[in-house]
Order: structure tokens, then C-alpha cells, then sequence
């Protein structure tokens, strides 16, 4: 049976990604990554996501946050409110942990080399070109070139491949597309500031495309808001 490492964040995106992966007939594993991040209960969504949508086996990582503390989502500075779509897509996001996607994937390349895994699928979609340059398809053609150049994949030749499915999708397509494979939205956290029991902001940019997302698809938005 064909295996994938899957990056689960907790969030809307990847739980669609994992659903989709599964769907696909991989055995799935998931991976997800502490680093000092203000909205920790999505590690706690992402293993009862993991647990519910049956991946073999999570893994949890525990990272120094030291590297990480200029952002935004780790208290470097407050979260930004009440955008308006334009202000997200035209400068690097405040939000932007540095380097996160290359060390996340590096990590899941360290996991994929013990378990024998040649395939990687992460959340990334199109909407986070601008405020997120790790999130672009020339970083994940590079980061892909990358792996099978300096791992085992390079003698062997059985190439690593990066999936990206929701790349090109907007928030309404991902939400279209997960609701097609069953995934349940209320057990994911996409809120920058969500606190302990996982309530949304409602006010932070992934508060608002989440929404917004749920509002165009013509779904009911199962988030619980502070507010």
C-alpha cells in the first residue's frame, strides 16, 4: 500500500488535505509541529482530526521557539484585525513564521526517510502567495528538487514527491472539496488568536477568509466565535 506523510496543522486547510490523501487509498501519517505558537489548541484539534479521519499514526514535535519569536503568531507584536482582502494579498503578513515550511518539511523528509514514505502532502493553497512566500509553487518544486538530491531518494532512485492539492483553490473550493470527502469543520481551529477551547476571534485574516470561504460555498459556518 502507497504511503504520505501529511503536515496537519489543525486547520481547514489540512484536514481537507488529510482527507483527501486518505481518499486517495494512502496509509497516512500525520505530523504536526509546536514552535511556540499562540493558538496552541490546534495541535489538540489536529491529533482528534487525525484520530477521526483514521490516519495510522500522528506525530507531535516540540521545536525551541527561539527561531520563531519575530512572529506575530508566536507574541512578537499583535495579530492583525479586521483587513480587507487587498491589505493581505500586496505585503508579507505579519503572521509569517520565518522559515516554517522549509523546517516542517524537513522534518516530515526526516520521518518519510525512517518509515519508507516517498510522499509529502501539505495544505498550501493559492490565497497565501503574497503573505507567504513559503507557501508559493516554486518553493514546493524546489523544496521537492531538494529532497531528492540530498536523501537517500538521490541512490535509490525512488523520488520524493511534494502533493499541494488545494494550491490552486480558493477558500470556497477547499471548503466545497472536504465537505465532498466528509470532513467535519467544526473540529478545526484556523484563528491566529483562538483561545483554550478553541473559540475563533473572528477578526484576524483567517478568521475572515474562513469565513468568507463558507459564506460563497453556501455552507453553514460551524466555527464558534468569541464573540
Amino acid at each position: 500500500m502507497k504511503k504520505a506523510m501529511v503536515l496537519l496543522s489543525g486547520g481547514l486547510d489540512s484536514a481537507t488535505v488529510l482527507a483527501y490523501a486518505l481518499s486517495e487509498k494512502y496509509m497516512t501519517y500525520t505530523l504536526s509541529i509546536e514552535y511556540g505558537q499562540r493558538h496552541r489548541i490546534e495541535l489538540t484539534r489536529a491529533e482528534a482530526l487525525s484520530k477521526y479521519l483514521g490516519a495510522k499514526e500522528h506525530f507531535i514535535l516540540h521545536l525551541d521557539p527561539r527561531p520563531f519569536r519575530d512572529s506575530a503568531l508566536t507574541g512578537a507584536g499583535e495579530v492583525p484585525l479586521d483587513r480587507k482582502m487587498m491589505q493581505m494579498k500586496h505585503s508579507i503578513a505579519p503572521t509569517y513564521v520565518p522559515a516554517r515550511n522549509t523546517i516542517f518539511l524537513s522534518f516530515a523528509l526526516a520521518f518519510c526517510e525512517e518509515l519508507k514514505i516517498r510522499n509529502i502532502f501539505l495544505g498550501v493553497n493559492y490565497l497565501d502567495y503574497s503573505g507567504y512566500p513559503d507557501c508559493r509553487p516554486e518553493f514546493i518544486k524546489a523544496f521537492e528538487k531538494m529532497a531528492n538530491l540530498g536523501t537517500s531518494a538521490a541512490e535509490d532512485g525512488d523520488p520524493y514527491v511534494i502533493h499541494a492539492p488545494l494550491i490552486k483553490k480558493t477558500k470556497k473550493e477547499i471548503i466545497e472539496f472536504g465537505t465532498d470527502l466528509g470532513v467535519d469543520y467544526s473540529i478545526t481551529v484556523s484563528c491566529y488568536r483562538a483561545d483554550n477551547e478553541g473559540r475563533a476571534c473572528g477578526r484576524c485574516d483567517a478568521c475572515i477568509l474562513r469565513r468568507e470561504g463558507f459564506k460563497q460555498a453556501g455552507l453553514e459556518d460551524p466555527t464558534i466565535y468569541v464573540n
